[in-house]
C-alpha cells in the first residue's frame, strides 16, 4: 500500500509540474527534478559571504560594543540591482514561506558542516508584530528557523520573544533612525527559561544591525546567557 500511494504521489507530482511548471526565484527559469527554490547555477553563483569561516568578519563587527556575542554570521550578500534580491521579495511580500524554509535548509547545511550550530541550544526567530503576522500570514524568519531546524535537529522557540510595537517599515529609514524605530520594542516572556543557554538568534536581512541588538536586548537581565547571529542575507 505505502509503495502504492508513493507511485501515486510521484505520478502526480510529474503531472503537477508538467502544467504548473515551478521556476528559479532568481532567473526564472523552469526548475528541474530535485532542485528546490534556485536552480542550480543560481545556487552555484550565489554571492556567498563566507563569514561563517572567518573570525571577527564584517557580521561581527557589526554588533561589537553592543552586544556580547559569540558567533555571528550571514548567508549571502543582497543588494538593489541584484538578480538575488527576488529571493527576500518573494520571502517576505509574495507569500512563499516555502522559499524560506528551503533557504533556511541550505543555509544549514553548509553552515553545520564548518561547526556554526555547535554548543547551541534554541533557535528564536526575529518576531513580527502580532497585526503585521495576521496580515502577511507567517513570520519570514520564522520560516528560515524552520528550514535550519530541519537540518539541525535544534528546537525552534517562536512564543519567549514578543514584539510589543508595530513598528514602520525600516526601509527607507538612515542608520540612526533605524536605531531609534526598534529601541524597547521587543520582550522576553519567562527569561529565566534561557538561564545559561546558548541561542541562535535568526532574521531574513541584515542592514545596520539595529533591529537584531533590540531583540538580544530584551535578554540582557538573563543570567548566562549566550547570544550568536544569523541572517540569510546581508547588505553590501
Amino acid at each position: 500500500m505505502k509503495k502504492m500511494y508513493a507511485r501515486v504521489k510521484g505520478w502526480l507530482n510529474a503531472l503537477a509540474r508538467l502544467f504548473f511548471p515551478r521556476h528559479c526565484v532568481v532567473c526564472g527559469d523552469c526548475l528541474q527534478q530535485g532542485e528546490e527554490a534556485l536552480c542550480m547555477r543560481c545556487n552555484i553563483d550565489m554571492p556567498r559571504t563566507g563569514f561563517h569561516l572567518q573570525r571577527d568578519n564584517e557580521v561581527e563587527r557589526m554588533f561589537w560594543g553592543k552586544i556580547p556575542l559569540e558567533r555571528a554570521t550571514a548567508y549571502f550578500y543582497y543588494s538593489k540591482g541584484s538578480s538575488y534580491r527576488h529571493i527576500l521579495h518573494q520571502l517576505k511580500y509574495n507569500g512563499r514561506h516555502d522559499v524560506g524554509e528551503a533557504m533556511g535548509r541550505f543555509m544549514a547545511a553548509e553552515l553545520q558542516a564548518a561547526g556554526f550550530f555547535e554548543g547551541i541550544d534554541v533557535v528564536v526567530p526575529v518576531p513580527l508584530h502580532r497585526s503585521k503576522q495576521r496580515t502577511r500570514g507567517y513570520n519570514q524568519s520564522e520560516c528560515i528557523a524552520r528550514g535550519i531546524a530541519r537540518v539541525t535537529g535544534i528546537g525552534v522557540d517562536r512564543a519567549s520573544v514578543v514584539r510589543l510595537k508595530n513598528t514602520a517599515t525600516q526601509t527607507r529609514k538612515s542608520a540612526y533612525e533605524r536605531w531609534e524605530n526598534v529601541r524597547e520594542i521587543f520582550a522576553v516572556r519567562h527569561p529565566e527559561r534561557f538561564a545559561g543557554k546558548h541561542l541562535l538568534l535568526v532574521d531574513d536581512v541584515l542592514t545596520t544591525g539595529a533591529t537584531l541588538t533590540a531583540c538580544a536586548d530584551a535578554f540582557t537581565s538573563v543570567e548566562g546567557i549566550r547570544i550568536s547571529i544569523l541572517a540569510l542575507a546581508v547588505a553590501r
